[in-house]
């Protein structure tokens, strides 16, 4: 089974590994590849509808480019809220035929944080600056450093991908 993951970035693709091994109940006939594909949207999407749309763009470049089994693209954004500004992630997956589209949970963002992504900032290097890490975007994220890394980017991710699976589990529910 091939898995074509829309990133070269270490999180999504070890992220796509796990869930999906345990959603597939995959083997060891298993390979997962991040391969780089276009979001054609900001480098940093500030709303949930240009970060979904960077999510399934990345899976169709995927497919217009490569043979796989599976599609994965994760995106992450950020946007302002009832409650406030916060981050989060749109999942994309198609198995050639049919395509499901989650998201993550919200993770509240400072006010002066969203002011620099406004600025034109990407969130990791935002948060890199704030905490004094390097390239946190390829580790924890901005996630791991405001739960005082009770919760990853990559466990959010593989939580993110196994509910996107949900359709993927029970197909004639959803194609009614």
């Amino acid at each position: 089974m091939k898995v074509i993951v829309g990133s070269k970035n270490p999180v999504k693709i070890n992220a796509t590994r796990v869930a999906l091994q345990q959603v597939l109940a995959a083997g060891d006939d298993f390979e997962v590849v991040g391969v780089d594909a276009p979001s054609l949207v900001a480098d940093q999407p500030m709303t949930e509808a240009e970060t979904r749309l960077g999510a399934v763009n990345r899976v169709k470049a995927c497919m217009a480019e490569h043979q796989a089994d599976w599609y994965v693209a994760i995106e992450g954004g950020v946007d302002k809220f009832t409650d406030g500004p916060a981050t989060f992630a749109f999942v994309a997956i198609c198995n050639g035929e049919h395509w499901s589209v989650g998201r993550s949970a919200n993770l509240p963002l400072p006010e002066a944080v969203y002011a620099s992504l406004t600025a034109g900032e990407e969130l990791g290097d935002v948060m890199d600056k704030l905490f004094d890490t390097h390239n946190i975007k390829q580790k924890g994220g901005a996630i791991g450093l405001l739960t005082n890394h009770l919760a990853t980017r990559q466990s959010v991710y593989e939580l993110a991908i196994i509910l996107t699976m949900a359709k993927f589990n029970f197909l004639p529910l959803y194609t009614e």
